[in-house]
């Protein structure tokens, strides 16, 4: 964008503690801060590590990371190689500018730019201002999926039990 008071840009291991606050940030929007479990070093590895298993973008103003998009590749067994976009933050001081959108375009360069066969998200029911931002590109929103998951917990107690 030109002429922006921001910057989006490739994110570095550098960014990491700045993503892993607007993710505290996010946990805390979302009800949820004793969910995460992601750490500083973790991240660092993951990201960054010798074999990275994402990509993250990271809007930054004044020298100041206010901004994060973070990606990694699904396999569809239907549509093949396409994009997961895990998450989009824009620091709540900063909402209203158009950084999520500027995020948001970075990653569907990135879908362009490798050929994949698509770009999905997930986004939770009552985040109005979250379902109003997709609603803006013409976003399929899909009612009809339910999203499941397993901690390691649970996975222990099943392997424990493999008798269901």
């Amino acid at each position: 964008m030109k002429n922006s008071p921001f910057i989006v840009r490739k994110g570095t291991s550098q960014d990491v503690p700045a993503a892993m606050q607007l993710i505290r940030e996010l946990a805390e929007y979302e009800k949820a801060p004793h969910e995460v479990t992601a750490t500083e070093e973790s991240m660092k590895e993951d990201g960054f590590g010798k074999n990275p298993i994402f990509e993250m973008w990271v809007a930054e103003c004044n020298e100041k990371i206010v901004g994060l998009a973070l990606t990694y590749l699904r396999y569809s067994t239907w549509k093949g190689k396409m994009l997961y976009l895990e998450d989009i933050v824009v620091t709540e001081s900063m909402r209203g500018q158009k950084i999520g959108y500027a995020l948001f375009l970075e990653i569907c360069k990135k879908v362009q730019q490798d050929r994949l066969n698509g770009l999905i998200w997930q986004v939770l029911d009552w985040n109005e201002p979250g379902l109003n931002f997709y609603r803006k590109f013409n976003a399929t929103l899909d009612p009809e999926w339910i999203n499941g998951k397993l901690l390691p917990n649970e996975i222990e107690m099943i392997l424990q039990n493999e008798s269901i």
